[in-house]
Formats: C-alpha cells, sequence, structure tokens
C-alpha cells in the first residue's frame, strides 16, 4: 500500500467525490478537506446530498451556508438544502418579472415553480454559484456528491441547461419565464467550463474492494468522460488485510478484496489511485477522520467482543408475512450501497416462489437490477424505470396530445420547452405514478434510488398531490386517489428499510424513517444486510468492527419496534437465482 495520500500532493481547486452509495465518500472527501485545512488552506467543503450525514461525522449541524468546524482553522461546511434553494431561486425569478406583472401572471409562474424541476434547477443554481463567483474565497472546493446515479445527473445539468438556453429567450416552462433562466446563462456557461478543465476540477471515484463497486466506478468514469470531465482519480477505501492467518473469515474477505482489484476494469487501472485500509472504528468525529489518511496503521481496541443476543428474523419470515396480502406496493428504500436491489430481488423471487403474481422495478438511475437476477424467473417480470425512455415517452405524448392545429412557430416553441432538462424529472414522476397504480392487481416490488434521491421522488410526489387536491376541490375530491394517497395507505403499501450494521447507514435510516413519518408514511420493517456479528470471526481488527456493529444493532432493534430481519455476511455475493434463493432459508 502507497505510504501517503497522493491526491494530497498537487490538488486541483475543485474536488468532487463521487461513487456508489456507501463506498465512503463522505469520510473520504471529509478527511481530505481537513488535510487541506491542517495544511494552512482555506476549504469549502459542500454536500450536494439530500441524505448527507456530513453533520453527523463532524458533530456540527449542517446549513446552507457556510459554517466554521471547530477543530480545524480553515475548514468551513456548507449543505445544499433542496427546501432553502427552492425558496430562494422562486422569489428571484418572481423579482425579475418587475412590477409590471399582474397578480394573475405572478400566481401562474408561483404554480409553476411548485414542482420537483424547481428543486433540481434551483439545486443546480446553488452548486454553479460555488464552481463561480462563490468558491472565490478559499483555496478549494470539495464536493461530496449524492450516489454516482444522482450525481451523473446534477455533474450533466451545466451542459444541458448550457444547450437548453443558447438562443433560446421565449415562452415559459415548469419553470417560470425563460427570461428568468436566461440570466443564469453566463453562470451555467462558467460551471460547464470550470468542470472541463483539468487544472481546475479533479474527479475524484471512490470505491470500495468488491467488484459491484468498482465496476460502476468504471461505468461512471465513461460517463463523465462523455461530459468531458476527463481529469479522474480512483480512491478504493476499506481495504482489509487479516490480522488471524488461522481465521477463515478474515481469510475470505481479504482475498475477495484482492480479487477485485486484480480484475477490476482497464479503465480504473489506468487512472492514479490511492488506497485505503480498513480502519477498526468508524469514520466519525476529527481523530478518526484524520487517521483515515494516516499511512500508519489504526491502534485496535483492546475489547473483547459480547455475545450477539438479537430478536430478529430471518428474511424468509418477513416473506411470508406480506405474502398474507393477494397484491399491494413493497418500497425497498436506503442509503446507497446497503443492497437495496438485492433484498428487492430476493424479496420478489420468495413471493413469486409462494405463488403470487410479481413485478419487480427499479427507480435508480445506476439499475443493477439484471445483473443481481442474472437471468430470467419465472413468473417474475422485470422492468426499469429507465429515464431517458421515460421522456422520449411523455414528449411524444405531450406532442401528440398538444400540437394539433398548432403553427409551425408554435410547435417549435413547445418542442423548445420539452427539451429543457426538467423534463426528465417530471417524465420519471409519471413513470413511478404508473408503477405505483400497477399494485392495485398483483405484488410490485420497486427497488428505489439511494435515499437522496428517492426523496426527491417523494417530493414530487408531494406536489403532484397538492395540485391534484386543489385542482378537485368542490369538484370531486372524494374520488380522487393520488400516488401520495396510495404510498400512505398501509394497507397498500409496504415501506421495508434496508440498513448495513454500521453507523451512518443506520443514522441515514433512521432520518429516512422521520422524514416518510412527516408526510404520513409509515415504516413495515427494517433489514440488516452482510451481518458479521454471527460469523464466529477472532480477527481482532473484525472483532474491534463487531463492537461497533453490534452497537447499531441495537439501535435498529430500536427503532424497528419488533420488525427487525437480518442477513449474514455471505463470502459470495448473491447474484442469480440460487444464491437469493439461499437468502430465503428458513
Amino acid at each position: 500500500m502507497p505510504s501517503h495520500f497522493t491526491l494530497l500532493d498537487a490538488p486541483t481547486r475543485y474536488l468532487f467525490f463521487t461513487g456508489k452509495g456507501g463506498v465512503g465518500k463522505t469520510s473520504v472527501s471529509t478527511a481530505v478537506s481537513i488535510a487541506l485545512a491542517d495544511a494552512g488552506k482555506k476549504v469549502l467543503l459542500v454536500s450536494t446530498d439530500a441524505a448527507s450525514n456530513l453533520d453527523e461525522m463532524l458533530g456540527i449541524a449542517l446549513r446552507n451556508h457556510p459554517v466554521p468546524v471547530p477543530g480545524v482553522p480553515g475548514l468551513m461546511v456548507l449543505n445544499i438544502d433542496p427546501e432553502a434553494a427552492s425558496q430562494n431561486y422562486r422569489a428571484r425569478v418572481i423579482e425579475q418579472m418587475g412590477t409590471q406583472a399582474t397578480a394573475e401572471e405572478v400566481d401562474l409562474v408561483r404554480e409553476q415553480l411548485s414542482g420537483a424541476c424547481t428543486t433540481e434547477i434551483a439545486t443546480f443554481d446553488e452548486f454553479s454559484q460555488l464552481l463561480s463567483e462563490g468558491g472565490r474565497d478559499f483555496d478549494h472546493v470539495v464536493f461530496d456528491t449524492a450516489p454516482t446515479g444522482h450525481t451523473l445527473r446534477l455533474l450533466s445539468l451545466p451542459k444541458a441547461w448550457s444547450g437548453f438556453l443558447k438562443g433560446n429567450d421565449r415562452g415559459a416552462s415548469c419553470l417560470g419565464p425563460h427570461s428568468g433562466l436566461k440570466m443564469q446563462e453566463q453562470l451555467f456557461n462558467r460551471a460547464l467550463a470550470s468542470l472541463n478543465d483539468a487544472s481546475l476540477t479533479t474527479i475524484v471515484l471512490v470505491a470500495r474492494p468488491e467488484a459491484g463497486a468498482l465496476n460502476e466506478a468504471a461505468r461512471s468514469s465513461d460517463e463523465l468522460r462523455e461530459l468531458g470531465l476527463s481529469h479522474q482519480r480512483l480512491v478504493i477505501n476499506a481495504v482489509f488485510k487479516a490480522q488471524d492467518p488461522r481465521d477463515a473469515v478474515a481469510l475470505a474477505i481479504e482475498a475477495l478484496g484482492q480479487k477485485a482489484m486484480q480484475e477490476m476494469p482497464q479503465a480504473l487501472k489506468r487512472l492514479a489511485a490511492d488506497v485505503i485500509p480498513m480502519r477498526p472504528v468508524d469514520s466519525v468525529g476529527l481523530q478518526a477522520l484524520r487517521a483515515l489518511l494516516s499511512p500508519s496503521p489504526t491502534e485496535v481496541p483492546a475489547a473483547a467482543l459480547e455475545a450477539p443476543d438479537f430478536a430478529h428474523q430471518k428474511l424468509s419470515a418477513l416473506v411470508a408475512e406480506l405474502a398474507r396480502g393477494e397484491r399491494g406496493l413493497i418500497m425497498v428504500m436506503g442509503k446507497g450501497g446497503v443492497g437495496k436491489t438485492t433484498i428487492a430481488a430476493a424479496i420478489a423471487l420468495g413471493l413469486v416462489k409462494l405463488g403470487k403474481s410479481v413485478h419487480l422495478s427499479t427507480t435508480d438511475p445506476a439499475a443493477h437490477l439484471a445483473v443481481t437476477l442474472d437471468g430470467e424467473i419465472p413468473g417474475l417480470t422485470v422492468g426499469r424505470i429507465d429515464p431517458k425512455a421515460e421522456t422520449q415517452k411523455y414528449v411524444d405524448k405531450v406532442v401528440a396530445a398538444k400540437s394539433a392545429g398548432m403553427t409551425p412557430a408554435e410547435k417549435d416553441l413547445l418542442m423548445e420547452d420539452l427539451r429543457s432538462p426538467c423534463t426528465e424529472e417530471v417524465a420519471v414522476f409519471h413513470a413511478f405514478s404508473h408503477v405505483v397504480s400497477q399494485a392495485r392487481s398483483a405484488f410490485v416490488v420497486l427497488d428505489t434510488a439511494p435515499t437522496g434521491h428517492s426523496l426527491l421522488l417523494m417530493d414530487a410526489t408531494g406536489a403532484y398531490h397538492r395540485q391534484m387536491v386543489r385542482e378537485f376541490e368542490g369538484k370531486a375530491s372524494g374520488r380522487i386517489t393520488t400516488p401520495l394517497m396510495r404510498l400512505q395507505d398501509p394497507d397498500y403499501t409496504k415501506i421495508i428499510l434496508v440498513t448495513l450494521p454500521e453507523a451512518t447507514p443506520v443514522s441515514q435510516a433512521a432520518a429516512l424513517k422521520e422524514d416518510l413519518q412527516r408526510a404520513r408514511i409509515g415504516t413495515f420493517a427494517w433489514v440488516v444486510n452482510k451481518s458479521l456479528l454471527a460469523s464466529n470471526t477472532r480477527d481482532p481488527l473484525l472483532q474491534a468492527r463487531l463492537n461497533s456493529e453490534r452497537r447499531q444493532m441495537e439501535r435498529v432493534q430500536a427503532l424497528a419496534q419488533g420488525r427487525f430481519y437480518l442477513i449474514p455476511w455471505a463470502a459470495t455475493p448473491p447474484v442469480g437465482a440460487k444464491a437469493l434463493g439461499d437468502l430465503l432459508e428458513p
């Protein structure tokens, strides 16, 4: 392993950390920010993840403006709050309309700015500010981004919006008057220039020594190059080395990691890379974060491992309980990298084996269902909400409905509006609504995107519900059923929260549960994936990790209130019908 973290030798002004959920992007980006600040640099650490846990790691309350980090002179942290960004954006657009605008025109624009696309463009607007004048007071701006699919969407927006606005200053869209957006065109162009400048921006792909994480990093690398972001590096986090040569579990974990790194795609092998060894403690607090990038091994705490004693059940018991119904929506949710796709696929397979009609789908832009299933399963239909395909279907539908009788100029204006990047968000929501409605006659198991992206989809669902209630108020409001109403119905929808037995995934799952509760959506059950507690390992490093795991199990036990299901760690990833079936053993 390298003796020091080479990324710190010549860091660019902007550093973007991205990768599959659960690989440690937040830990690594925060540790890099602290190291830069400790070296005397002025650093701004920015989270673009709606489900960020930076506050837990640093022990401070995050704000949508820079706040100092106690104990780290020179480091400030900012969280791009989508809700606050949307409010600021709406106020600016309405102000741009001027005093000549009528009350009706202002109300129309305010309505246009109430959807999920406004949240996206408002978040992107703040992101663009930081890539230009917003970061001028800092030597480095470090971005801790959401999991891969959402980050690719964010990084594609400068190019998408710049192209959309070029020569387009007419009409209105779901983001209000184009003239309001036109004011931002120079800002978007500067953001695009900064991203494409290798002397200014580095994309840091973070992965773990696992085939899935490394393959996703390679795919991301290719897609980012297509966007013009070619200055990339690789960080492989949590590389394990067995300390007890007699421990079969430890040796298996080390061998899997080494095999994954040896066989990683050539696209990654060509990148400059850093390797971070697995640490015995969670990356919470300044001491642990400073130790993360240290070339010296972290001292393993001398603590005896307590025997596990948890009132939990196996996944087969959860499937049996779900199968008591004849239909319904089962949404599998959680932080990226916790195994949502595996759990969703296993639940769907279990229901099929019990004679149920099942449709399995995903809202995740990264879409791993096909890889996990590794073949067709009789009785199971599989789908995917593909953003590009859904956008084209939505555009075709709108054009067919509205273009009849239009003049050529009016059709051109309609097509300009539909080329707006926010059209994708609207199209994905419509597809999601259709999938939700399918559960009226069968079981629908939905593998959702990582937490932050799913929350934005929930926001769109809530906005649509409020719009429908307003439109039908006093007419037929008692007869409408919106997607949100179906999600709030515990007989129709079952939410399964998936987590790993680690501090960050459990904290984010707990926060997700609270967010769902505020939307009056209940949680049906919790699944803890990849537990090592029952493995009987005696390796000192793993034992130190297991004491932390035990504390997280206790938290889940309290949060789950009796519905707590455990899946043990396995040396072979559960891919294909047989391996998924093994997860369902009674």
